[in-house]
């Protein structure tokens, strides 16, 4: 055994830790059996003394240890982070091709960076820390991350944190956003939050800043492109449009015109700008209004404006303890887009909120289709994109889906 603390864990954690799952929570512990730090890394075995793997310790979170190892050689020095940092990278390369230039080049857990995610746009990597092993470990990560981009070909501007979640509280940490490495050469000055990529051929000008999470959400990449597919001479609803992607997609595969809703200013204004962007203006129609009610008001007008209907709402839960209420909200939307079709006519409809499972956001959806009158004939049944790689024994990591159907 190397001289790490050790923590012991209990059966029930042993069984996750042998499945593949990387959390031991703290009732399931005993020990260390040496003073040690929090952030600080471990040993953790079974009861009979077996080691299990390596992880960082947290007496803040509920999430005791988060194991980063299970290679008994392993030595947690720069050169191991490094290797972790080509690793994660150069898979990106693989599964992303021509699109690495804006991609999640590190999802947490997925990749054996507990609590961690970097998004790539362009040069400018924008950054969120959830747990203290790495945020004592960061400043070399963000070093290593440059460098080994630079091998590459890509030379970063600036790596900008966004670490405002709450849960960093939890974890004995503060919340705070702003710019943790710049570029020799260039200051504040020269960067002023937003960058412009390019994703399925379509310009985006991301707020890196003051957009949601890290700024874009990548992870919708592939399925913009499948639900497109379907929009030519189309007229499609995209609520919850956010940046406007899923609307822009089927701009620009041939949609007869497109409405995209969304209740925040914000969003609106910024999908107005990527319209613009990408010269679709007399496509692209944007709707400030809250979808459930945008939703119920065609239905009064008992018309059917619309022969496509595209739902990316954001997650309506994030706990266990909120599921009912989501299930609700998704029934509710599911309905009233469904009503609202003409027969024939084509639904898209997502869930990004892990609590939400397969087997419960199809259950929905089937009650959804019974209470409508409908049937559901199922086109696709999709996952998020390989950049956010879902790993077998954690089911934390299987987030987002999205299913197309013709409703007949």
């Amino acid at each position: 055994m190397r001289d790490y603390p050790v923590v012991k864990c209990n059966k029930k954690a042993e069984k996750l830790l042998k499945s593949g799952h990387p959390w031991v929570y703290g009732e399931e512990t005993t020990g260390p059996d040496k003073p040690f730090e929090n952030g600080d890394i471990v040993d953790v075995v079974n009861e009979k003394g077996r080691w299990m793997g390596s992880g960082f310790i947290n007496d803040n979170s509920k999430i005791r240890v988060r194991i980063i190892s299970k290679n008994t050689n392993d030595r947690f020095d720069e050169a191991f982070w490094r290797r972790r940092v080509e690793y994660a990278i150069d898979y990106r390369r693989t599964v992303m091709g021509p699109d690495f230039s804006c991609s999640r080049l590190i999802f947490g857990e997925a990749d054996s960076f507990p609590g961690f995610t970097v998004d790539l746009f362009t040069d400018i990597l924008s950054v969120e820390v959830l747990s203290l092993g790495i945020e004592k470990r960061k400043d070399m990560l963000y070093r290593l991350l440059v460098e080994v981009l630079a091998e590459r070909g890509v030379n970063v501007r600036a790596v900008y944190e966004r670490n405002e979640a709450a849960i960093r509280l939890k974890e004995g940490m503060e919340q705070g956003k702003g710019y943790a490495w710049i570029a020799p050469g260039l200051d504040e000055m020269d960067l002023d939050g937003h960058v412009e990529i390019v994703e399925n051929g379509i310009i985006y000008d991301v707020d890196y800043i003051n957009g949601q999470k890290t700024g874009f959400f990548l992870d919708q990449k592939y399925n913009r492109l499948a639900a497109a597919k379907l929009a030519p001479g189309k007229r499609v609803l995209d609520c919850f449009t956010h940046t406007g992607a899923f609307a822009l997609n089927c701009a620009k595969a041939g949609a007869t015109y497109v409405t995209a809703v969304d209740i925040s200013k914000d969003a609106c204004e910024q999908t107005m700008k990527n319209v613009q962007a990408n010269s679709l203006e007399d496509k692209v129609h944007v709707v400030r209004a809250d979808v459930f009610e945008y939703l119920t008001e065609l239905a009064a007008s008992r018309k059917h404006p619309f022969d496509y209907i595209i739902l990316d709402p954001p997650a309506f839960t994030k706990s266990s303890s909120t599921v009912n209420s989501a299930y609700r909200g998704y029934k509710e939307i599911n309905l009233k887009a469904m009503r609202l079709l003409p027969r024939g006519g084509y639904l898209a409809t997502c869930s990004c909120s892990h609590f939400m499972t397969p087997d419960l956001f199809c259950k929905m959806l089937r009650e959804a289709a019974a209470d409508a009158g409908v049937q559901l004939r199922q086109i696709e049944d999709r996952r998020q994109s390989p950049d956010h790689p879902i790993l077998w024994g954690v089911p934390e990591t299987e987030y987002l889906k999205l299913y197309l159907f013709q409703v007949v």
